[in-house]
């Protein structure tokens, strides 16, 4: 039945992917463009003083690489619980695709929760350290 739209769907991919590639380099050629032309009328002397990079001294910092590391080793972590799960104990079951479901959710979940609490103690953990150096 869908076997004539399977074609269909991948000549429109292939379409979108060159007009989202050609929309790149046509944006990319505008933005130099643009930067070039406001070059021209941009006088150094108003800009300085004015212009500061961020210091991360003082800064708060957000622990988003370590939330999202913790989250994946605990997702991993939860696979492989599944597969021993169901490797050692639900062969015994005649291969029950609920109990394997079941497995592999359960251990997918608690795995990736326990990682985030990780990733929050850490932080916790962190913060009380520096927050007595400020």
């Amino acid at each position: 039945m869908f076997d004539n739209l399977v074609p269909i769907c991948v000549i429109g991919f292939i379409c979108l992917g060159i007009y989202k590639l050609t929309e790149l380099f046509v944006r990319k050629r505008e933005r130099l463009m643009l930067i070039e032309k406001m070059s021209e009328n941009i006088n150094p002397l108003l800009l300085e003083g004015k212009i500061k990079l961020p210091s991360l001294d003082g800064a708060d910092r957000t622990f988003t690489a370590l939330k999202i590391g913790c989250l994946l080793a605990g997702i991993g972590a939860g696979f492989l619980v599944g597969f021993l799960l169901n490797t050692f104990t639900i062969v015994q079951f005649d291969n029950d695709r609920y109990l394997t479901e079941a497995a592999y959710s359960a251990s997918l979940f608690l795995c990736a929760g326990a990682g985030l609490v990780i990733a929050f103690l850490i932080e916790l953990k962190y913060k009380e350290k520096h927050k007595d150096d400020k």
